[in-house]
């Protein structure tokens, strides 16, 4: 046989299998994406997010993150934290905003974003991350829920729990989610109307939320807290508005969405900016 042949077989063997992908360089970003298919990490060179100022009406939430993200940082315990509760109320940009403060107090910490349907793949993760021991990581995982056949949340104990390797001790877990047992309140139900044993089957359904140290709950919030969420937004920007024009415009605003959210506060003042011709 020729080289010729020989050389396509290689290069088809090659593409049935190719080479690994090279390790993370976690010294690139201050933040990456998972990517499970592909089994690397993605730099983000700007994460989207707002200050920590910004973020109204969640004080006590907020300080208890940004304390527990402050420890893990500097080398101290901290827990794993789950945020749950109302859409809207600023959870995920909690998470994203308290990484930027602790990056400006000098401290190094990195934060990697986990989608949930790449939770199988998660273990090959916390390898790469157990492998680079100087870097802090918090692994945030967002809108997490789980269905009645799902069985993702299994690979999510090793992230919380770590198995018998253990979690590496330079990983931390933030994920948020609408429910605060990550699973639909009916399906709890139907596991204790219709299972042999049903605190068993419950006890499988809602044990991981209990893996997490801190649940910290957002809440729907009021007309006032609402109000202030603009005024915040109007100060950081440099709008100035009459507060009777600003307090009409934003109440009508939120009765024609049907809800009050900080969701809602931003794109109202995002309606708002561009109609006052206000570059953001």
């Amino acid at each position: 046989m020729t080289a010729d042949p020989l050389n396509r077989i290689a290069a088809a063997l090659e593409r049935l299998a190719p080479p690994p992908p090279p390790a993370p360089d976690l010294a690139a970003a201050d933040a990456f994406l998972w990517h499970g298919g592909e089994g690397r990490l993605a730099p983000v060179p700007q994460v989207a997010g707002v200050a920590l100022s910004l973020l109204v009406g969640i004080d006590r939430v907020r300080d208890i993150l940004l304390q527990n993200t402050l420890q893990f940082a500097r080398g101290l315990p901290a827990n794993n934290a789950l945020l749950w509760g109302a859409r809207g109320m600023g959870k995920s940009s909690l998470v994203k905003a308290v990484h930027g403060a602790v990056l400006a107090e000098g401290l190094a910490l990195k934060l990697v974003e986990l989608a949930r349907d790449d939770l199988p793949t998660v273990g090959r993760l916390l390898g790469h991350l157990r492998d680079n021991p100087d870097h802090r990581v918090v692994l945030f995982c967002d809108d997490l829920s789980f269905s009645h056949d799902d069985a993702h949340y299994k690979s999510l104990k090793a992230v919380l729990d770590g198995g018998i390797e253990g979690r590496p001790a330079n990983v931390i877990l933030y994920a948020t989610s609408n429910r605060r047992h990550l699973m639909p309140r009916d399906m709890i139900e139907n596991e204790r109307s219709t299972a042999i044993s049903p605190s068993e089957a419950v006890e499988e359904k809602v044990s991981l939320s209990d893996r997490f140290g801190l649940w910290l709950g957002f809440h729907p919030c009021d007309q006032d807290h609402y109000l202030a969420m603009i005024h915040g937004y109007c100060a950081a920007y440099g709008l100035t508005v009459e507060e009777d024009v600003l307090r009409a415009e934003a109440i009508e605003w939120q009765a024609t969405r049907g809800a009050r959210s900080g969701r809602v506060a931003w794109q109202f003042f995002i309606d708002l900016a561009g109609r006052r011709g206000l570059r953001i």
